[in-house]
Order: structure tokens, then C-alpha cells, then sequence
């Protein structure tokens, strides 16, 4: 077998490859951005608002600016010059018009919103002089009534918080017919309804967000280092807050230690870093601390809906509603979770010819919230499973025959769904049976029987998903040959903990033969960039795999004009395969590394060919595929505590063609233990007053190896038909089959008492109390 065999067969499209960059991170050689230092720089520390609502009366930073290492003190009215943080995307509202999205300025001139809010900043030479100086900032705040919780923020006497946006709701957001959703409902059956709440999340990755930002007075030129998911698009985001060209403003982005949507975003802190290394001509860096990061990272979830689900006579589903709202903190962030993308997802694997969806966004006075893992497709799912279940127990029919009537067949395949969607591929029946056989259901009696004998409740719960992944755009594939011999890969998406290194250069072994060990991966600087959509919506394998399949395609076009020259052959007659160029019909051929150093050595080449291998392209990206599954979890409930206990869990999933099935698996495993986490454990308090009371990890409960069980892991491919890899993506189906799956298997443990729902976080106490009013005494 010869290294192209091996390549080939080791490191193609659909082996097992170990994360490419693993050994660097376990050496502990990885490059964070805290881990950046830059010559003469300084240190800033935020002054937090403690108020969650009020006006500013003033700033007391006299004793501050006196302070040793103080370099200087900013407030609202150094940062005039720069543009306010807009929301990523504006959804219309339900007659057309653009929502009402308040302005966010990087620190607020008048009034505070909630606490953590950034009001000012300090730079001294070391972090610690930074930090004792902000601690003697005084900032005078006269309180305002605080809001924390939809409904409050949109009763007649609730204190508004923005002019913008009348009664604290900035968008009034409709997807479908009333009158068809009227019409399937006065015709119904059956209407199941269930008040379902998705609660906010603490997003806490391994690193803290951090930044380190540069200026060149001669050149203009911003440079800005930070841990984010995309560096393209965070370069567009900042040049418009800059008010300048993306030609001054370079983005840099090392290793991330994970995001799950929150580094998406531009942060006030980023714009304030930027304004104070031009003002003091040094660079700047800051790194949060955990406590600022549960007050000042955009938050996750935070949605109450209502949900309907109309059904026939013979069980078939009508049509399903939501109605509700999403709680966007004190500024509007990201509104796709609780409008788009839980119209797209809501759906699922089922035939349900009528889809309506009404929720408002609305203004609190609490942090911000924006995407976080899946942004709307766990939710979507969860709510149509949660129906099901309940629709099932209240017709008494048995819940697997109630979905497999509904699942759309194989032969309706193209299906156009109601949410506009075009289901391109799917056979989620037998998804579906694939995974109760891996859960051995018909076992489960015995496992139930086996924990009553241990004074413990058992349950089982199914959790049917299909995932609608992120709208097409642009990417760029660039594949660059170097002097050393190694080929870099460029490409717009980035790498916050996936591990793209190894299957975006299985797709380049599988199109050019290149050994995997000789290919590299640049995403993090936007300089060497001309497109990018980032990494988000488990798009990556689709927008890079198919820039990379178009640029390799580009790479061999180029590649048979140039061998033609180095083989002394006309270019028709060249054939590639397997890494090399061929003379057809002979024995004469050369090795596309090989072709690529002839060209370094100078190779003389005619001026109208291509002077190059070098790719450089922006390529469109595929339309959203449609990962789906199966996930069947089983908890076992102590009656006397209520303590939850998540025993087995086997899920059975569809995400296409599988480039790397260890990276895929890993991917399921991380999404699956989020989605426990939101289950079980994970719990944001407020008081009436705004105060965050679940501020630390002693009193925010976060999933730890012990809270899950081992995983019987499945694949059923069925390859996607709208893109040349046939992928469908995986970074976010853990979470949607594991919401409805153990909040599905906590109710079953439950029925005995007659307990139909319970809202996330199933906690202990609220677990137990649930079974204490269901039996009194």
C-alpha cells in the first residue's frame, strides 16, 4: 500500500480521525486569547452597574484616576464616535415592518438596564491596579421598578425600558394562516394544550470571554484578538461600530474553549477595548472573571410558550400552534430561537399540515439572551414531543403507534412542509424502530421492576427530532501550497472546540489525495479571508466540506494546465486521480505535491495559464439540510427526595454522510449532556428587583461526568441530496433529543401519581413537590 492508499484508506471521508490539534492541546500548548501578550500593553477592568434598572446621576472617578498604574477612565461620553451594537439578524414583525430593536450603545450615557451592565472602564499598567481602581469608581444611580419576567414586563404599569419599543415588546412576530389553524382546530378531535417553559441558561464556557486590542495610528488600523465563532463576519460587525472600512480592522481568533453561540456576538467590551488603544496608543487587553461572565455573557433560552396540537379522530395531526414570549433581556440579541427557527423545527419528523406560530419579544431587566446550542431547534422539538406524549396519555392510545402514523414517508420524499421548508431526504421510521431495538423497549419492564424493588421510580421517554441547519450564504474554500510542503486549508468557518481540523482534511484527501499529515487549517484571521458565515447552526460540514470539494475541483483544473507543461503533454490529455497527474493511456504521471514544488522551483509556465495551484474562492453554500433522530432515555426517580437520575440512554441518528463518525459521536455526546443539564440542573433566578441569585457555580448547578450515563450510539446515514458531500450536520441534535427524551422519561416515572408535565429544570425539589400536592400527606 503506498501513502496515497494509506491516505485513502486511514484518512479518507468517513474514518475515525482523531482531532487533528489534540496532542497540541493536551501538551498544553494551545493559544487562548488570554494566553496573548503584547508588548507595552495595558489592562482594563469593566465598572458594573449593580442596579438593574435606573438613571445614571453621575460618575465619581476621582480617587480612581489617582490611583497607581491608572492610565485612564472612560465613560459613555469618550465613546460618542462609534456606532451602536446592532442585533445579527432583524425579523420582520407580523405586518411586515422591521422589529423595534433598541439601539445598544458599548456603555449606557443615562440609564442602566440590568445588572452587570458595563457603565465605564479603567486601563492601568497591570490587571490588578486596573482592578482596585474600578472598585473606586462611584457611580450614582437613582433605582428604577425592575422587570424580570414577560409577563411583568408587559402589564399596563410595568416601567418601560426603551422609548423604542412600546410596552417592552420590540417584536410582534406571526408565521402562518389563523384561519387554516382555526379551521383544523374547530375540526379536531382532540386539542391537546400544554404551557411549556424553555428556562434561561448560564452558558459558562470552559474559557472566559477575553480580548486584546491594537491600534496603528499611521495605518488607522484596528487589530483586535478575541475568541469568537466566526472572524470574517465579527471584522463586518466591528467596522460598522468603528465607522471605518474592513481594510483598517483585522480580527484575529487563536483556540476557543467553546461558545455554543454566545462568542457569536460583538461584546460592549470589545468596542471599548478598541476606543482606548487608540486613545492611549498601547494595546489593551482584558480577560472577564467568572462572576462578570454570569452577568455580562448573553444568557441562553428563556421562552414561555403555549402549545397546541389539533388531532383527528384516527390520530392524525392537524395542526400545531405556539403562542408566547421570548424574554430578550434588556436588549435584543438574537429573536430566531422563539420565531424562525422554532417555525422551521416545531414540525419534526411529522406530517402536520397546518403550522402557526405568534410570539413576542420581549424587554426585561436582565442580561441579555442570544443563541445558545441549537437557538430554537432543541425547543421546536422538545414542544412537539411534549404534545405527543400528552396527546397520547389523554387519548389513551399508545405513543409509538401515535408518532409512527404521523412520520412522514420515505416516498414523500421531497416534502414540503409547512414551515416552507423542503425535506430533501429522510427515513425516520425506521430511525425510529432502529433506535427502540437499541433500547431494548421491550426490556423495559424488567429494568422498571428491577428499580421499584430499590424503592425507585423508573421512566422512558422518546425524544423524535429533526433539525433544520442554517440558511445558505457564502464561504470561502482556499487551499494555498507552501514552501515547506504543507497545504493550508482557508476557510470562513471556525473551530470553537468541534475539531474541524480533521474532517474538513478528509474531504481534501478524499478530493486530492494530499497525505492528511501535510494539510494545515487557517480560519482565524480575517485578513486572509474574502468570505465567511461562521461556524453556528451546524453549517460547517455543508459551507466549508462544499467550498472545499469546489476549490479542490479548481485546484485539479489548474493542476492538469500546469502538469500539461511539466509532462510536455497537452492538457485534454491529462487525467487526475488518486493525487497524481496522469498522461492518459501511459505510465507518465506526477504527484500533485510534486507539480506544486516544480512550480516553487520555477517551473516555467505560458502567461495565459494559471501561475499557481493556489485556490482562492467564495463559494455558495448548500441550502439547510436536515439532520434528524431518535433519542429514548430512561431516569430513575427517588420519591422521598426527587432526585432524577438519567440510567440509560440510546439514540439512533441521521446526520448524512458521516466524514468523521468519532467526531460526529462526540458532538452528540456534548449536546445530549447540555441538554441534561437544561433538564435536571440548570436554573437562572432573579429577585423582583433584578438581582441575578444564582450568580456562582454554588448556586447555579452545572452537568458533571456523574449526571450521565453511558451512551449507545447508532448511525442511519440517509445522505443529504443538496450538497456534493451529502452531509446534514451534528453540532446541535444532542440537545434536541435530549430535552423531550428525559423530560418525556420523567413524566412516565410520574404517571403513577398522575402527573402529566413539569417544566425544566426538573429539580429535586420541584420533583418532589410535584409528587407531594399529587399525594398530600
Amino acid at each position: 500500500m503506498d501513502s496515497t492508499d494509506l491516505a485513502l484508506t486511514k484518512f479518507g471521508i468517513g474514518q475515525p480521525v482523531p482531532r487533528m490539534e489534540d496532542p497540541t492541546l493536551l501538551r498544553g500548548e494551545g493559544r487562548y486569547t488570554d494566553d496573548i501578550n503584547l508588548a507595552g500593553q495595558a489592562h482594563a477592568v469593566m465598572v458594573r452597574s449593580r442596579v438593574a434598572h435606573g438613571t445614571i446621576r453621575g460618575i465619581d472617578a476621582t480617587e480612581a484616576r489617582a490611583m497607581p498604574g491608572v492610565l485612564g477612565l472612560y465613560t459613555a461620553a469618550d465613546l460618542g464616535a462609534y456606532g451602536p451594537i446592532k442585533p445579527g439578524i432583524m425579523i420582520p414583525t407580523r405586518d411586515g415592518s422591521p422589529m423595534r430593536a433598541p439601539p445598544r450603545p458599548a456603555l449606557p450615557a443615562e440609564r442602566v438596564r440590568f445588572v452587570g451592565e458595563a457603565v465605564a472602564f479603567v486601563v492601568a499598567e497591570t490587571a490588578a491596579q486596573a482592578k482596585d481602581a474600578a472598585e473606586a469608581v462611584l457611580i450614582e444611580i437613582d433605582p428604577l421598578p425592575a422587570v424580570t419576567t414577560p409577563d411583568a414586563a408587559v402589564a399596563a404599569d410595568a416601567p418601560l425600558l426603551h422609548a423604542e419599543a412600546p410596552g417592552n415588546v420590540f417584536l410582534d412576530y406571526h408565521y402562518g394562516d389563523t384561519a387554516a389553524a382555526d379551521a383544523a382546530f374547530a375540526r379536531a378531535a382532540h386539542v391537546t394544550r400544554l404551557k411549556l417553559a424553555s428556562n434561561r441558561i448560564v452558558v459558562n464556557p470552559l474559557e472566559p470571554r477575553s480580548a486584546v486590542a491594537h491600534y496603528e495610528p499611521g495605518k488607522e488600523h484596528f487589530t483586535l484578538h478575541l475568541g469568537c465563532q466566526g472572524v470574517f463576519g465579527m471584522r463586518q460587525s466591528l467596522k460598522d461600530i468603528l465607522r471605518t472600512t474592513p481594510q483598517k480592522v483585522q480580527v484575529l481568533t487563536g483556540q476557543v474553549g467553546g461558545s455554543f453561540g454566545m462568542k457569536a456576538s460583538v461584546f460592549p467590551e470589545y468596542v471599548c477595548l478598541l476606543h482606548a488603544a487608540r486613545a492611549l496608543g498601547r494595546p489593551i487587553k482584558w480577560t472577564d472573571e467568572r462572576a462578570e461572565s454570569f452577568l455580562s455573557d448573553h444568557h441562553g433560552r428563556d421562552h414561555e410558550i403555549e402549545a397546541a396540537l389539533a388531532l383527528d379522530a384516527d390520530g392524525n395531526f392537524l395542526a400545531v400552534r405556539l403562542a408566547g414570549f421570548g424574554n430578550a433581556g434588556a436588549f435584543s440579541v438574537a429573536a430566531l430561537p422563539f420565531t424562525v427557527n422554532a417555525v422551521k423545527n416545531v414540525v419534526s419528523v411529522y406530517k402536520t399540515p397546518v403550522v402557526e406560530v405568534s410570539t413576542r419579544g420581549v424587554l426585561t431587566n436582565t442580561t441579555p439572551t442570544g443563541a445558545y446550542r441549537g437557538a430554537g431547534r432543541p425547543e421546536g422539538n422538545y414542544y412537539m414531543e411534549r404534545l405527543i406524549d400528552t396527546a397520547a396519555a389523554e387519548l389513551g392510545v399508545d405513543r409509538l403507534a401515535l408518532r409512527r402514523r404521523n412520520h412522514i414517508k420515505p416516498e414523500a420524499m421531497p416534502y414540503k412542509a409547512p414551515s416552507a421548508m423542503l425535506y430533501d431526504s429522510g427515513e425516520f421510521t425506521a430511525v425510529f424502530d432502529k433506535a427502540l431495538a437499541l433500547a431494548d423497549w421491550e426490556g423495559f419492564d424488567k429494568r422498571r421492576a428491577e428499580s421499584r424493588a430499590r424503592g425507585l421510580l423508573r421512566g422512558r421517554g422518546i425524544g423524535s427530532y429533526l433539525e433544520v441547519t442554517a440558511p445558505p450564504g457564502k464561504e470561502m474554500g482556499g487551499l494555498r501550497f507552501e514552501a515547506d510542503g504543507t497545504v493550508t486549508m482557508i476557510t470562513g468557518t471556525l473551530d470553537y472546540g468541534q475539531g474541524h481540523a480533521s474532517p474538513f482534511a478528509q474531504v481534501v484527501v478524499d478530493r486530492l489525495g494530499i497525505p492528511f499529515e501535510r494539510l494545515r487549517l487557517l480560519q482565524g484571521d480575517s485578513d486572509q479571508l474574502i468570505a465567511g458565515g461562521g461556524t453556528g447552526g451546524s453549517r460547517s460540514a455543508m459551507s466549508s466540506g462544499a467550498a472545499l470539494v469546489e476549490a479542490s475541483a479548481e485546484v485539479i483544473r489548474r493542476g492538469r494546465e500546469i502538469a500539461g507543461v511539466a509532462l510536455e503533454a497537452a492538457a485534454a490529455d491529462i487525467e487526475f486521480a488518486r493525487g497524481r497527474f496522469t498522461i492518459a493511456g501511459t505510465d507518465r504521471s506526477i504527484g500533485i505535491l510534486e507539480l506544486a514544488q516544480r512550480l516553487r522551483a520555477g517551473l516555467k509556465l505560458p502567461t495565459e495559464l494559471p501561475q499557481s495551484l493556489d485556490v482562492s474562492l467564495a463559494a455558495d453554500t448548500p441550502p439547510s439540510a436536515f439532520p434528524n433522530g431518535c433519542h429514548i432515555a430512561e431516569v430513575e426517580i427517588d420519591p422521598d427526595t426527587g432526585a432524577v437520575a438519567v440510567v440509560r440512554y440510546a439514540m439512533v441518528n441521521d446526520f448524512g454522510t458521516l466524514l468523521n463518525p468519532l467526531l460526529a459521536e462526540g458532538q452528540a455526546h456534548g449536546g445530549i449532556v447540555q441538554g441534561i443539564g437544561q433538564a435536571l440542573l440548570e436554573r437562572t433566578v432573579y429577585d423582583g428587583e433584578g438581582q441575578l441569585l444564582s450568580g456562582s457555580f454554588m448556586d447555579y448547578a452545572m452537568p458533571r461526568a456523574g449526571d450521565a450515563p453511558m451512551f449507545d450510539f447508532l448511525s442511519h446515514p440517509v445522505p443529504a441530496k443538496s450538497n456534493l458531500l451529502g452531509v446534514k450536520g451534528c453540532g446541535e441534535a444532542g440537545c434536541a433529543g435530549s430535552l423531550p427524551s428525559v423530560m418525556n422519561a420523567i413524566i412516565d416515572a410520574l404517571a403513577p401519581y398522575g402527573i402529566r408535565h413539569i417544566d425544566m429544570p426538573a429539580t429535586p425539589e420541584r420533583v418532589w413537590r410535584a409528587i407531594r400536592e399529587a399525594r398530600p400527606g
